[in-house]
């Protein structure tokens, strides 16, 4: 369920906003929030600045293997949205394959990881780029590049949709960063609450 939410500026404080545009208003005194399973949620990131971001990350990936034929892992579930705009920007030859893995029950992470879907393709001696939706504590993704290293890669890059600075717990590098993030749960973009939100357009964010 979608509603809206209007909130009004007090009148003396209206000539500070007087010359602002109709669509800062609009975006201003009109907030999206919607309801998931128990929990109701802000619009955060509307999806334009979401594809924003993501045409930036494939410029800096199609910069960065211009002279190569990189091998992207995408992490299911949560980066599907991610990926397919993302590989729709990505202008060399690649190959894409996908991993399933898990760390999230409900609303907490759980600090642990399962591998739930393999790798088929050769990873020995290729360029790997490991394709993630979100960044919180990193505990995912250093468990996964740990998996790859196994079969040899020649190297091993992150691009991630979403980063959570303040809830980073490794020291890897993330090579791509679309959008930096403050600690929220949030939904959205492939992004779930217990399997739901997924669909949605937009990024939003817990409140109640």
């Amino acid at each position: 369920m979608q509603k809206y939410t209007i909130f009004e500026i007090p009148k003396a404080e209206s000539n500070i906003f007087a010359n602002y545009s109709n669509q800062f208003w609009l975006r201003l005194i009109i907030m999206k929030t919607i309801t998931v399973k128990d929990k109701h949620f802000a619009l955060s990131i509307d999806s334009s600045e979401i594809l924003k971001s993501v045409e930036q990350v494939a410029i800096k990936i199609n910069s960065d293997y211009k002279n190569d034929i990189p091998l992207f892992i995408v992490i299911l579930n949560g980066s599907f949205m991610f990926a397919a705009d993302l590989f729709k920007k990505i202008d060399m030859p690649c190959e894409i394959s996908f991993m399933k893995l898990s760390s999230y029950q409900g609303m907490e992470t759980s600090n642990t990881v399962k591998t739930l879907i393999g790798l088929n393709e050769e990873i020995k001696g290729r360029k790997v780029v490991i394709v993630e939706d979100i960044i919180d504590t990193g505990i995912t993704i250093e468990n996964l590049i740990e998996q790859i290293k196994i079969y040899e890669p020649e190297d091993i890059k992150i691009a991630t949709l979403l980063f959570k600075p303040n809830a980073f717990q490794k020291d890897f590098k993330i090579d791509y960063i679309g959008i930096e993030i403050p600690n929220d749960f949030i939904v959205g973009y492939g992004l779930d609450y217990d399997g739901f939100g997924r669909n949605l357009a937009d990024i939003y964010k817990v409140v109640s």
